[in-house]
């Protein structure tokens, strides 16, 4: 019909065999137009090894040596670097719609702590892809693969959908009045009423959980360990006078000292940064040439594999291991006496260290000439370590560097999404939490978007809620704690919700909703938690609910939380100001 099968050309049309690159990305290789685009942002941006250019002139290929999933953490960004399509997001091919029949929204991703802008994108009530949305100061062009590939729990078909009631053995399905009803009626009857919250909900949720059941009964949901090290980290970007920088920022230092964390696995997009930190030395060489910075194979000529200096500390390999200029694999308290004791080489009046072997004292003497001669060292740390001493080396370190006048910045991580806002909330351990259940204080309990196995023991866990009369839970995802709940309200996740987020250097950042699961199936009673919370709490104390919008709920919290009034400062985009440290942060 459209003659395609006739042509002038006499000869067989060249095709390409296309690869098997893993269960996220497609490979179409006869759409190629030998852009090259790919292998600029993989090898010469990303540190990518594994995907290449072959052959020559008119005959190249552009894969891997053989078929095999891509080894980088930020392979997906090919998929939108192709301007051809050669690479596609397999997980969206499988239902496959038309951009411009797809709803998206602004959003954050939910995946870790460092904040990254992203526009999901919805059709028929599903999620169906996530692209990168550009952010000046955080992301910018690219996201990790667990950030763009890891919305499939928003379209798992056992989510919660409709709030039910545990009768006896029976689980009864209630619409949204019922619910409210059942269980003012029961919240009434307590005598005690805590709430756990949670690092992956909202500032908005976790405030209206706070003021339902009030201040005083208002738990984290955070173990105590990790809340400690949190409040430390707060501590630290609070009250240490060091500047915090945006992950674009990150990019600009010319000297990085990573103690404890495992970046590229508990902040990858903070991983990539360091990446480009790193190589931030042969671009100046290059510079000083008057070469321009895009023309990488001139700046890799010129640089020679001059490098910025990376160190290491970790109690494993790391996959910025090839690019650091040291790496030293030892215990959690080892790594902590080592950064101990590069502070006090740096500064005499911070606490010096004993017992260092004689080795490991010429490589602190390395790190610290590296250090004080940057005019821009950058300390990177965080709570998933496990040790609050290794947070308090990474702060002296710091703020020694200060005292020389160098233009330090210390980068911390954190777990989840909005730990860091939830730490400004403030509020008892889990461990605290279940001190009151088991002890019969409390005979309710409102667990807000956490499953509790996560952060203490299973056994632990049952025990206490087995002994509450009341278990509520409000969720947007089948925890193993619903089988103890004897209400479970059915929440609407990050797509189907507006909120904010404090991610980890202070930034408060919204998220819109993408779509509304009612539109597509009217028996679904999906709300957001804060919505729920406050409607109960409504319903409890016979009033009108006045919380009709996000911004009804952030005006409250402000009132009520000072520390958080730095939200309030920009609303009309996702990308809010920083609190500031006086406000908390």
């Amino acid at each position: 019909m459209t003659g395609h099968s006739f042509r002038r050309y006499r000869f067989t049309k060249r095709t390409h065999r296309n690869q098997d690159l893993g269960p996220f990305i497609s490979h179409e290789m006869n759409r190629c137009i030998a852009c090259y685009r790919c292998v600029r942002y993989y090898k010469d941006y990303a540190d990518g090894t594994d995907l290449g250019v072959y052959g020559a002139h008119d005959n190249v290929y552009f894969g891997r040596p053989e078929d095999g999933t891509l080894e980088s953490e930020f392979s997906g960004n090919l998929v939108e670097v192709c301007p051809t399509g050669v690479f596609t997001d397999k997980t969206h091919s499988e239902r496959y719609n038309r951009k411009w029949d797809m709803q998206f929204a602004p959003s954050i991703c939910q995946q870790c702590s460092i904040g990254c802008n992203i526009s999901p994108g919805e059709r028929y009530g599903e999620l169906r892809r996530i692209e990168n949305r550009y952010n000046g100061t955080v992301n910018r062009y690219f996201l990790c693969d667990r950030g763009r590939f890891g919305y499939g729990y928003v379209n798992l078909k056992d989510r919660p959908r409709q709030p039910v009631q545990r009768r006896g053995d029976d689980l009864i399905t209630l619409n949204a009045e019922q619910a409210m009803q059942g269980a003012a009626d029961i919240l009434r009857q307590s005598k005690k009423v805590i709430g756990i919250g949670s690092p992956r909900a909202s500032i908005e949720s976790n405030f209206a959980l706070r003021e339902l059941v009030g201040a005083d009964n208002f738990y984290t949901g955070i173990a105590k360990g990790e809340q400690a090290r949190l409040q430390m980290m707060l501590k630290v970007l609070r009250e240490g006078g060091i500047h915090t920088p945006s992950l674009r920022d990150i990019e600009s230092y010319d000297a990085v000292l990573v103690l404890g964390e495992d970046i590229t696995q508990t902040g990858a997009r903070v991983a990539l940064a360091v990446r480009q930190a790193v190589k931030g030395k042969a671009r100046e060489m290059a510079a000083a040439q008057k070469v321009a910075d895009w023309q990488i194979a001139a700046i890799l000529n010129i640089g020679q594999r001059a490098k910025h200096p990376l160190f290491v500390t970790n109690v494993d390999d790391t996959r910025l291991d090839d690019i650091a200029a040291w790496t030293y694999r030892a215990p959690v308290e080892d790594q902590a006496r080592l950064g101990f004791a590069i502070a006090h080489a740096l500064d005499d009046s911070a606490p010096a260290v004993d017992g260092l072997s004689q080795d490991l004292q010429g490589k602190v003497d390395v790190i610290v000439q590296a250090l004080a001669g940057a005019k821009k060292p950058l300390i990177i740390s965080g709570t998933n370590a496990g040790s609050m001493e290794i947070i308090q080396a990474a702060a002296n370190v710091a703020k020694a560097l200060k005292g020389r006048g160098a233009d330090v910045g210390v980068t911390m991580v954190a777990r989840a999404v909005n730990s860091v806002g939830l730490g400004m909330i403030g509020g008892g351990s889990l461990e605290e939490a279940l001190d009151e259940l088991e002890s019969g204080a409390a005979d309710a309990v409102i667990v807000l978007e956490n499953d509790l196995h996560r952060h203490a023991s299973a056994a632990r866990v049952d025990a206490a809620l087995a002994k509450a009369p009341l278990v509520m839970v409000v969720d947007h995802q089948r925890t193993a704690i619903m089988d103890k709940a004897h209400l479970v309200l059915s929440a609407a996740s990050f797509a189907e919700s507006d909120g904010t987020v404090v991610n980890n250097e202070g930034r408060a950042q919204r998220f819109f909703q993408v779509y509304d699961p009612a539109y597509y199936d009217a028996k679904t009673v999906m709300l957001e938690s804060w919505r729920w919370l406050h409607s109960l709490h409504s319903t409890v104390n016979n009033r009108q609910v006045d919380w009709t919008q996000l911004d009804h709920v952030i005006d409250a919290a402000i009132a009520a939380l000072p520390q958080l009034a730095g939200i309030k400062r920009r609303r009309a985009g996702c990308d809010l100001p920083h609190p500031r440290p006086e406000a908390g942060a």
